[in-house]
């Protein structure tokens, strides 16, 4: 039975940060680590929310917050998307990264609202370059499924070419650097200069 309505919300956190040079998750953006804010936001608006993580982050995730176990059965970012797929396979999932320091709750309340069940997702994009953020979407149940037999099939292991192949509504947020990844040094400065003005 697929649960059309519920949304579980999951904080992609289990990246390896090589770019940035430390772990993304635990930079303090908002006066926390980038993680657990963004976990928050998702728990105000998801029925659930879970931190996906790598086995070696158990000990330093604080047990007030609901984890999933990546299972290394897939590459990238897919790896923590079709660990929490495998978990609670007929629910929707609202996937943030944990890179996106300018996301906020109106944005993520506006995907919500845009959402199109009949759709394989509803993801944010820009108007300039209209491509699907597959870590800033709405993945349904349907999505997930067919993500394994495409991976499977080995077709790379990329969730937005994924999603480029696919029925999937594009919402362009009304504050489009919402949508900010901070990846690098620069771009966590850019971060900062943004959040401060």
């Amino acid at each position: 039975m697929t649960t059309n309505d519920k949304i579980y919300g999951l904080v992609l956190s289990g990246g390896k940060s090589t770019r940035m040079g430390q772990d993304k998750g635990l930079i303090s953006y908002h006066g926390v680590p980038q993680r657990e804010h963004i976990y928050h936001l998702l728990e105000d608006v998801c029925d659930r929310t879970f931190m996906s993580i790598r086995h070696d982050q158990q000990g330093d995730i604080p047990p007030t917050f609901n984890t999933i176990l990546d299972k290394d059965e897939f590459r990238g970012p897919y790896n923590g998307l079709l660990s929490a797929h495998k978990e609670y396979p007929d629910v929707a999932w609202l996937v943030l990264a944990c890179d996106l320091p300018l996301i906020d709750q109106e944005s993520i309340t506006e995907l919500i609202e845009k959402r199109d069940t009949k759709k394989m997702a509803t993801a944010f994009a820009q108007r300039e370059n209209p491509l699907p953020e597959p870590l800033c979407a709405i993945w349904e149940p349907e999505a997930l499924r067919t993500s394994i037999s495409y991976l499977e099939a080995g077709n790379g292991t990329c969730p937005r070419k994924f999603l480029i192949n696919n029925d999937v509504l594009l919402v362009f947020p009304k504050r489009p650097e919402v949508l900010l990844n901070a990846n690098s040094q620069e771009e966590y400065k850019e971060a900062v200069q943004k959040l401060e003005a």
